[in-house]
């Protein structure tokens, strides 16, 4: 039985942004290089194009032999671990190109090693060489061969270094980058251009997964109505909104320590940029102050006075920071007016999206706690002890809101793919957010505070990761 090597890279110039992969097919007993394949994608994240140099690898080495064993080699630690079985993909744009290369082969007919990138650069070059070919608007055509390109680099090495010899430091770093520049594009300069650099992808691996709320006595219902009295902790524990993305992402990522620690010698993952959902719960209501069940099944009120100063005073926020780049809301009539506002100080345009839209709380829409528990005391506590339990009359559990809200998020991440999106919605879809994004049972929804006007924000990677920010002090919005 024949066995191949294949190696196989893939990278975008911006993620997402112009994107190629590259595949070598290797002779296992010998080296000989079998296959190569590139191709420019177009607009795609990184992770897709690794994905699909992986695919064009292990078809290649199909074609070759239907038979043999494959060994892939990559530098991306999040394809390996996911191929190998060890890390769950989460990310709906990953699931189905991971079963696509699964069924190449057999089962048990291909292993998996991760390899860091410096030894990866046959890959590599032929995805950077796809991607320079697709920005001429040209197809991918096999060049020099590695062992030719690699003499190229190590001449244009050595004249660099002599040149800066007779010039100085400082000015044969400038004739070196003109001399590789008249030469080619240096492998690793590309590489770090269209890929997250080390420090990038070490910053991205920084898993702030930390309690981002605090359990407080259950005081009444967790959705639009009564908020439970804000913790202590809680405030010390976010200093700054959310909506401050740029720093945020960066700040408030996964730790996945547990994950890297086990095995010395693995790179982190490349998660790439994600897609950051920055929830804003809609302006106060004429029902807000009173504490009545306001879900989507009631008289679907406006803003007001104050819910539209507040939002007002949000968009202002917002276009401080400027990194909003589109904005989603519900089709209530308070989250379309909150969105409205926010936008048209923004520029931009709102997305209506059902699924953002507010639990249904059947004969308790407009009622209060109490008055709700005096008329349906039975129905009232079997709510609060099941998500599985309905409001009275045939309204929404906590449960259908949860699955409705967890196929929103994915379709809203891929949709947003390494963007910032604005989320406009109510209490209980915001908590179903974080509560997904931590991993918190169904009875978190109680231990969370969710102002009017506030903002929260969750982060999602390639790989299925989250991260959770939240800022829920909006006396600055009154």
């Amino acid at each position: 039985m024949r066995e191949f090597v294949v190696e196989a890279d893939g990278g975008s110039r911006g993620n997402p942004g112009p994107a190629g992969y590259g595949a070598v097919v290797l002779d296992a007993a010998t080296g000989e290089t079998l296959v190569e394949a590139a191709e420019y994608l177009g607009v795609v994240t990184n992770n897709v194009a690794e994905y699909r140099g992986l695919l064009a690898g292990l078809r290649a080495a199909k074609e070759l032999d239907p038979d043999a064993t494959v060994h892939v080699r990559m530098d991306s630690k999040l394809v390996v671990e996911q191929m190998s079985g060890r890390w769950k993909i989460k990310h709906p744009g990953m699931k189905p190109l991971a079963a696509e290369a699964a069924r190449v082969f057999p089962p048990g007919r291909v292993t998996y090693e991760w390899i860091p990138r410096a030894s990866n650069k046959h890959a590599d070059r032929l995805a950077n060489e796809a991607m320079d070919a697709g920005a001429r608007g040209e197809q991918w055509s096999p060049s020099l061969s590695t062992a030719e390109l690699d003499a190229a680099d190590a001449r244009t090495a050595a004249a660099a270094d002599a040149e800066r010899g007779a010039l100085g430091a400082g000015d044969g770093a400038a004739v070196g980058e003109r001399i590789a520049q008249s030469a080619r594009t240096d492998p690793e300069a590309t590489t770090s251009a269209s890929r997250p650099s080390a420090d990038a992808d070490a910053a991205a691996d920084a898993d702030v997964r930390a309690a981002t709320s605090v359990a407080s006595p259950r005081t009444g219902p967790g959705p639009e109505t009564t908020d439970v009295p804000r913790p202590s902790v809680a405030a010390a524990a976010v200093a700054d909104t959310a909506a401050d993305t740029a720093t945020d992402t960066a700040a408030a990522t996964d730790v996945r320590a547990a994950k890297n620690v086990a095995s010395p010698g693995w790179g982190p993952p490349d998660m790439g940029a994600p897609a950051t959902f920055v929830l804003l719960r809609h302006g106060e209501t004429p029902l807000t102050p009173q504490k009545r069940f306001s879900g989507s099944g009631g008289s679907d009120p406006s803003l007001s006075s104050v819910g539209r100063e507040q939002a007002e005073r949000v968009a202002e926020s917002l276009a401080r920071r400027g990194t909003i780049q589109a904005v989603v809301a519900s089709p209530l009539a308070r989250t379309r007016e909150t969105a409205g506002i926010v936008a048209a100080r923004l520029g931009l345009e709102v997305t209506v999206e059902e699924g953002l839209r507010e639990t249904d709380f059947g004969a308790w829409e407009g009622l209060t706690f109490g008055e709700a528990r005096e008329r349906y005391p039975d129905d009232l506590d079997a709510w609060l002890s099941s998500p599985d339990a309905e409001p009275t009359g045939g309204g929404e559990s906590f449960a259908a809101t949860g699955a409705r809200v967890a196929a929103t998020r994915d379709k809203l991440a891929t949709a947003y793919a390494g963007r910032t999106v604005l989320l406009v919605s109510h209490v209980t879809p915001i908590k179903t957010f974080v509560r997904l994004a931590l991993g918190a049972p169904p009875e978190s929804l109680f231990r969370m505070e969710l102002s009017a006007a506030s903002l929260s924000a969750v982060a999602y990677y390639a790989d299925g990761g989250a991260s959770v920010r939240l800022f829920n002090d909006t006396s600055h919005l009154r």
